[in-house]
């Protein structure tokens, strides 16, 4: 009862973490920082933390292949869109896409490159997650408002993080693996090119919104909630653990139109709940799987 009992506590800090996120990169958004800036934050401090441990204490060959395509894809990659995305779209519209479109592009990424089947329920969930991000866009169509540029890299961004969590499910790389060579692998490859050849924005004058960054990013987002989230799925399981994460979307998108007051619309509610509803959905145990499906699936 106690290992459940912090397990839940280790995925309740993982999901209040998840939903900081969406509104400190919003902050980065909209400070001085571009959005090169805040990647180079990010990735320099957490690889200022971990390379020193991995090097003195669990130390792995960071040049192999696979490490350093995952890292190009949810690090590099994914920090790209992401950051540019936040830079013109709101933080509400943000909790609906980020956290809504991942175990949808997920559940459909396992399906197609790994073969997995997943069951009625999770296709359920797809569903009603795809009906919140309708109810989110449909506003801009019945208006013939067009979307801004944000709104495409963020859907990108979640493409691309859905990408690597089915890559290192199918590669076999560890938690530990993950977190060192996103940090680091990103950082080598990406600084040089920053340095040289991106525009910054940095400055003394700006300095609480660095030390911001720098801490959420480098050390919150990166470290501590990967720590969490594995401690969690190990104490609770996946499905507990993936439908607890299904609250970030509600919770992160009231609290962006709270504390930036962003305006509140019928299809923003409507897409919130609804993306929740089929995270949730998708992630909890229902219904029972056939005997068929389930060996299938385990043997893969």
């Amino acid at each position: 009862m106690e290992t459940s009992q912090n397990g839940y506590l280790y995925g309740l800090g993982a999901l209040l973490i998840w939903c900081g996120f969406i509104l400190v990169s919003r902050m980065g958004g909209i400070s001085e920082l571009q959005a090169y800036d805040v990647i180079a934050i990010r990735y320099v401090t957490c690889a200022g933390i971990l390379l020193p441990i991995w090097w003195f204490k669990h130390r792995f060959n960071l040049l192999n292949a696979k490490l350093i395509a995952s890292s190009l894809i949810g690090g590099l990659a994914y920090a790209l869109c992401t950051f540019r995305g936040f830079e013109t779209a709101p933080a509400s519209h943000a909790a609906v896409l980020l956290p809504g479109l991942m175990p949808l592009f997920i559940i459909t990424l396992s399906f197609v490159i790994n073969g997995e089947r997943p069951p009625l329920q999770k296709w359920l969930g797809i569903a009603v997650i795809t009906l919140g991000v309708g109810a989110l866009f449909w506003s801009y169509f019945s208006q013939h408002q067009v979307l801004s540029s944000g709104h495409g890299w963020l859907v990108a961004g979640a493409l691309c993080w859905a990408l690597f969590t089915v890559l290192i499910k199918r590669w076999g790389v560890t938690p530990w693996q993950v977190t060192v060579s996103l940090a680091v692998i990103t950082c080598v490859l990406y600084l040089p090119v920053y340095v040289l050849f991106l525009p910054k924005a940095i400055s003394t004058s700006i300095w609480p919104d660095i030390l911001l960054q720098a801490f959420y990013q480098g050390v919150l987002a990166t470290i501590v909630q990967m720590i969490l989230y594995v401690k969690a799925v190990q104490a609770i399981g996946p499905s507990s653990m993936g439908a607890m994460m299904s609250i970030v979307p509600v919770l992160s998108g009231l609290l962006a139109i709270f504390i930036f007051k962003e305006a509140v619309t019928t299809e923003l509610i409507t897409g919130l709940i609804l993306v929740s509803f089929g995270a949730w959905l998708a992630h909890r145990k229902l219904f029972k799987q056939p005997k068929a499906l389930m060996t299938s699936t385990q043997l893969k």
